[in-house]
């Protein structure tokens, strides 16, 4: 069996997602989390993960780091990963790859807090040009390929990438047109974004730094979390 490690669920928007997409593909695996800031597990996690960072999989004598090296192992072992026909699955690593190495201002301004919600402050042209294009990415990949998911009828990697944005929407409020605001929701209804959810919500943690960048973006309106 597959070996997970990821770090705290409230913060991790990396860990996410190999994590629900293997859920939503039924695909085994033992999780195991390196709490952030509790230094011991990182030094013991760090003797099998080369980059030091969070998700890493372990398949018996084989170590696979970086969220993107994980989904295109896995897809070499599991059937639907991603979408069958060749122009969705084209589409579909394109915008996995986009998300992959781009929307620094969303990921700096917007970090993943599954807890929380938050008005926030001001947008800045570079956030608001990141939430333009990530409606535009939804609203090609809905259009071309029919729905409900990103890439056709399947939930596919290329969901599991975006999952993170989709907690981010809810957490900060983001506007997204009528269609991608559906699509939040449906993927917010997922029975594995609901246990994550839950499972974050009940982390005892709280670590400051992804709690500061939080904090000081916006006001803060509710917190979830017990």
């Amino acid at each position: 069996m597959y070996t997970l490690h990821i770090a705290n669920k409230n913060y991790s928007s990396w860990s996410l997602r190999p994590w629900v997409l293997m859920k939503e593909l039924g695909i085994a695996f033992d999780e195991q989390m390196v709490v952030f800031g509790d230094e011991p597990s990182w030094q013991a996690f760090r003797r099998q993960c080369p980059s030091g960072k969070v998700p890493c999989l372990i398949d018996q004598d084989t170590t696979v780091w970086d969220s993107l090296a994980i989904i295109e192992y896995l897809a070499e072992r599991h059937d639907d990963v991603w979408p069958s026909e060749a122009r969705a699955r084209a589409w579909a690593r394109c915008a996995a790859a986009e998300m992959h190495s781009g929307f620094q201002p969303l990921r700096d301004l917007c970090s993943m807090n599954v807890g929380l919600r938050i008005r926030m402050n001001t947008t800045s042209g570079s956030l608001q040009k990141d939430i333009d294009r990530i409606d535009s990415l939804w609203l090609d990949g809905l259009k071309q390929f029919g729905g409900p998911f990103l890439a056709g009828e399947r939930f596919t990697a290329v969901d599991a990438f975006f999952a993170p944005v989709v907690f981010r929407v809810r957490t900060y409020g983001l506007d997204l047109s009528d269609e991608s605001a559906a699509y939040v929701e449906r993927i917010l209804a997922l029975g594995s974004m609901q246990q994550w959810e839950a499972e974050a919500l009940a982390e005892p943690w709280r670590d400051a730094v992804h709690e500061d960048v939080a904090f000081t973006v916006g006001t803060l309106l509710a917190d979830h979390r017990q």
